[in-house]
Parts: C-alpha cells; structure tokens; sequence
C-alpha cells in the first residue's frame, strides 16, 4: 500500500500543477483576449482606436449596419462584380505589394458586414487604416466607390457574392483564399503563388530548370509581400501545434487584439470560415491527431492494467516477508 500512497500523492500533485499552477502561470505571462463570437461590427476596433478616430468609425460601422439591412438584388450585383473580377481572380498579379484574393468561395467563408465594409474601406474593414494616414488610396485594394457608388450597389455585390461565390468549399479552398496569398505552408506544399508544381530534373545535367524558375518567382513574389508588410509572414505549417486554438480564433478574427500595430489585416472569416481554415492548419499540421486520440486510451487502459498486474506481482512476491 506504501507504493500506492507515494503515487496518489505524486499524482495529485501532478494533476495540481498541470490544471492548476501553469494555466495560471500562463495567463500572467500572456495576456488573455476576449474573442467577440466574429461579429463584425466595429465595436472592438471603436474601442481600441484613438480618441480622434472614433467618431469617423463610428459612423463608418453604423453605415455598414445600415447597408446591411437593405434588401440586394444578386442579378444586379453580378453585373457590378464584373468590374472587380479583373483583380479578384485565379492567378492574379501582385498589385502594390500583395496580391489580390480569389473570391470564388467569398460568400461562403466572410462575413456579410466584413464584406460591405471591405468595399466601402478596405483599410478600415481590415482594421490596418492605421499604416494608411493619408487615406485608403494608398491602400493596394485602394477605393472602389468610383465603381460601386452607392450603398445598394454595396447591398448588390454581397447579395450576389452570398449566392453565388458559395456553395461547398474545402479546408484547402478556404486557407488559400483567406490565407494563402500571404502564408505559405510547406507541409501542405503551398507557397504564396499556390500549390507547388510537380517538375522534372533534366537526365542529363541533373538540374531541374523549371523548379529553379518557380522558386524565383516564389521569391520575388515573398520580396515584394516583405517590402509591403515590413516582414514575410510566417509559414503555417505547424501554427496550430505552437499556437492555442483560441489564440488563433481571436488572432484571425482581429489582429490588433493580440498584436497591436501588427500590419496583418483582419480577414473577416465567419463561423464556417474560420472552422475550415483551423481544419487545413490541423490537417497539415497534426495529421497525426486522429490516431493520436484514438491510440491514446488504449495506452492509458494498458498502463492501468499493467499497473494493477504489477501490484498483484508484487504483493505476490513479498507475500510473507514483511
């Protein structure tokens, strides 16, 4: 019974120590962030922005919900769309530093106030208007209120991205367009210009000529994301081993919570969104999640088992000796 005790005792204060003491050591060292259930509408960022910024915001975010609530004509939408497409396609070029996203899936993956601010300020609705003093022309989507004028204009084109740039998306479809044209991710074989292509070396020189050109445009395009962001952003590979799922979920639903200044933009994902995103990070990431969970009660009923036959072994064996 002695050895029982010394392990009860060892395993409470185990147990104390990993639910108790570095949790709370943890949320001394790391600030926590409260996440805001991904509803945009720019409480979050009236909050945190400066005293003198707050009134434009403000009025800014209650033309959103005003906007918002008129009925959109899809048919009209798609029209206007066609003016946008130009930039908003597959294999579009690096314009002004990043390169425009697909929104194949962008109703599907964004919400609808993200989606109407997007076209009424890109700068604002990403929530990095603070790299842009002078004013969202200097922003790389710059301002389309040239091209979309009015608020049902705005109504149109998210009724028409609601219905028609829906439909089923993968974890692989919504991390490319949320996330791709900035993050590579080495284990899903993605780089900022997508899917990494299967080339052949030459037989004779053993050099792979093709391979070569594609890691120079990789780097070119990388050269020209640094110069407009200040830094590359990071490979996702493994982001959702080193990061916490609700670091993530707060970090991608507004940047500025947890990296204040940070120029990564707001990507405006909605419920659906954000889960597909989290699922391609795991996929990629932790492939060995699914196994890991199903091996691991196997290996703790095995080690209570053992531990119960080792006991009984004992006991045996000393039986008489004390």
């Amino acid at each position: 019974m002695k050895e029982l005790k010394i392990f009860g005792i060892v395993a409470v204060f185990t147990l104390i120590l990993y639910w108790g003491v570095e949790p709370f050591a943890h949320s001394q060292m790391h600030k926590h962030v409260e996440g805001h259930g991904l509803v945009y509408d720019g409480a979050a960022d009236i909050e945190a922005c400066k005293a003198d910024l707050k009134g434009s915001k403000t009025a800014f975010w209650a033309d959103v919900k005003k906007i918002a609530a008129l009925k959109g004509d899809a048919a009209a939408g798609e029209a206007t769309f066609a003016m946008c497409a130009g930039c908003h396609m597959e294999g579009a070029a690096n314009m002004g530093g990043v390169t425009p996203p697909s929104l194949e899936h962008a109703g599907a993956i964004y919400d609808k106030n993200f989606l109407i601010a997007l076209i009424k300020d890109p700068a604002i609705a990403t929530n990095v208007d603070h790299k842009y003093p002078n004013g969202t022309m200097a922003h790389p989507m710059g301002s389309i209120s040239t091209m979309v004028t009015t608020p049902q204009d705005i109504a149109n084109v998210v009724a028409y991205l609601k219905a028609k740039k829906a439909g089923e998306v993968t974890p692989k479809e919504a991390f490319t367009e949320a996330c791709g044209r900035c993050h590579a991710n080495r284990y899903g074989h993605l780089t900022q210009l997508g899917e990494i292509p299967k080339t052949k070396s030459n037989i004779k020189t053993g050099q792979d000529i093709d391979a070569l050109k594609y890691k120079e445009k990789v780097a070119t395009e990388q050269a020209a994301l640094a110069d407009y962001l200040g830094t590359l952003p990071p490979d996702l590979s493994i982001m959702i081993r080193a990061r916490s799922e609700h670091f993530l979920h707060t970090f991608i639903e507004n940047p500025q919570s947890q990296l204040p200044g940070t120029a990564m933009p707001r990507t405006g994902l909605n419920k659906e969104g954000m889960e597909k995103v989290l699922a391609y990070l795991e996929e990629t990431g932790d492939p060995s999640k699914p196994l890991r969970e199903e091996t691991g009660p196997k290996v703790l009923l095995f080690f209570l088992v053992f531990t119960g036959l080792a006991f009984l072994w004992k006991k045996s064996m000393w039986k008489g000796h004390h």
